[in-house]
């Protein structure tokens, strides 16, 4: 972090609610929480709610729940609180009005009438190029002014961005320079007084000593505005001038464009209902336009803050790669013990109807045993309610895949079933190893039998799919009774 900001570091996520979370959304909350921890500052959360038109409760319950279960708390915001509440713009329209106040009272604004046919007929006129508005209210006379209200014109309040270059230190890109002659003045309201995203976000920032702002590659072309801004306000005693920015890399989707929202890896949460791990998605997200080192993937979000410095951030745009994102999951999942997957596993077999809620005391003792035989299996978490599913249903709601039963319970496979079935009807003990060797003396020693085509036919009958846990361990915890019985079931 550069030394020109001695400031405790204080950050923002400052989102929107409108819409499904976007995992572009996340890369960004992540990085400005990471920087703040590593730092030892303040990361504040604040929802940027100015567009009624847009804004749903919905959105915003979305928000919360996203960033609760991703793990990325925040010191000050919504639920929390903090020294520069309230953290929810549509409640802080005081603060706004004061500083327009101020801005008028300094000479700051200047009112603009015009009309956008108006700005465009000019601009064609002159044969100009530039884009945006063309100053032409930045010298009207009152007169003008008088003749604009006279037609009953309700001027909005435009900043004059001052004359020559503003150049900064991008904590990502390195010194980024704007000719200011390129940058239109801009509106700080709307005609009825309202104010506009382009004042609430920098007013918000300098009121809470915001320090560093980590955001989006998209907004690098407004960051100039908001420096004069920042500027501005300072010099009417609002803030300490422009905080210090850093610009993040593009998320790509495929081919050569930006990861959309109607892209359907965009939606954030439905990474916690697919059943990923919030410590997965956030270490593969760190790792669009980051790493902890060149040949490790895998890394823990308490690595992350120790070892997480902006400058190390590629500004290349980074591509979201699922299949990447996947295996990174799968990795996070193998570093938890049973313990904490059964935990985890518990509401998605719930919600799949595979254990009731409340789970009985029955189920649970079945759940424990079961559990080890599947979490190294698993690389989601709501891949456990298929593979469990057969433990826990009545026996006459059990069904076996039809696409398998075709498979392998052809006039072949239900020959195995019968041997197997007299294999172990017989056994004095029903235990995994007695199982086991009573099939393979059976299948493969006595009707030399290849284990896929010896076993395959048996866990379909057993469980009713091919893809299941150990078949002999799932044979002992099923039971004798309710073994035979399937078994005897397939044959039918």
């Amino acid at each position: 972090m550069s030394a020109a900001n001695p400031r405790p570091v204080r950050v923002r996520m400052a989102p929107s609610p409108t819409g499904s979370p976007h995992v572009g959304l996340v890369r960004t909350a992540l990085f400005n929480w990471a920087f703040a921890r590593h730092h030892g500052g303040t990361f504040v959360f604040r929802i940027e709610d100015t567009d009624t038109a847009r804004n749903t409760q919905e959105s915003y319950d979305a928000l919360i729940s996203l960033f609760r279960w991703l793990g990325l708390d925040w010191d000050e915001g919504p639920e929390v609180g903090g020294p520069f509440a309230p953290y929810k713009q549509s409640e802080r329209g005081d603060h706004y009005v004061a500083a327009i106040d101020k801005l008028v009272a300094a000479g700051k604004v200047y009112p603009c009438y015009c009309k956008t046919e108006e700005v465009d007929a000019r601009r064609q006129a002159s044969g100009s190029k530039l884009q945006g508005y063309d100053r032409f209210c930045r010298t009207i006379t009152q007169e003008q002014k008088e003749a604009f209200e006279a037609e009953d014109r309700r001027p909005v309040l435009r900043f004059p961005m001052p004359d020559g270059e503003i150049s900064f230190d991008d904590l990502v890109r390195g010194t980024v320079t704007f000719q200011t002659e390129n940058v239109p003045d801009f509106a700080l309201t709307r005609a009825n007084g309202d104010p506009l995203y382009t004042l609430v976000n920098p007013v918000d920032d300098a009121m809470m000593e915001i320090t560093h702002v980590l955001r989006g590659e998209d907004l690098l072309s407004s960051t100039p505005r908001q420096i004069a801004l920042y500027a501005a306000l300072e010099e009417i005693g609002i803030g300490s001038g422009p905080p210090q920015f850093g610009h993040l890399p593009y998320v790509m989707g495929q081919g050569n464009k930006k990861l959309s929202k109607r892209d359907p890896e965009a939606n954030a949460l439905a990474y916690r209902d697919q059943g990923y791990l919030p410590e997965g998605l956030l270490n593969y997200l760190a790792l669009l336009g980051w790493a902890i080192a060149a040949d490790r993937d895998v890394f823990s979000m308490e690595e992350m803050v120790e070892a997480f410095d902006i400058g190390d951030v590629n500004q290349n745009p980074a591509r979201f790669d699922i299949k990447k994102c996947d295996a990174i999951n799968a990795s996070q999942m193998r570093l938890l013990s049973v313990e904490e997957i059964s935990h985890r596993v518990l509401p998605f077999l719930k919600d799949a109807g595979v254990v009731g809620d409340p789970v009985h005391d029955a189920d649970a003792q079945l759940l424990e045993l079961a559990m080890p035989l599947v979490a190294e299996r698993i690389n989601k978490l709501t891949e456990a309610a298929p593979l469990l599913e057969f433990l826990f249903v009545d026996e006459d709601d059990f069904a076996v895949d039809p696409d398998d039963a075709a498979k392998l319970l052809d006039e072949t496979g239900l020959a195995v079933v019968a041997a197997a079935h007299e294999a172990v009807s017989t056994l004095g003990e029903w235990s995994t190893a007695a199982i086991q060797d009573a099939l393979q003396t059976r299948l493969i020693d006595q009707m030399e039998l290849k284990p896929r085509v010896a076993f395959g036919p048996v866990r379909v009958a057993i469980t009713g799919r091919r893809i299941s846990p150990p078949l002999f361990e799932s044979m002992e915890l099923l039971g004798r009774e309710r073994s035979l019985s399937r078994l005897t079931a397939a044959l039918r």
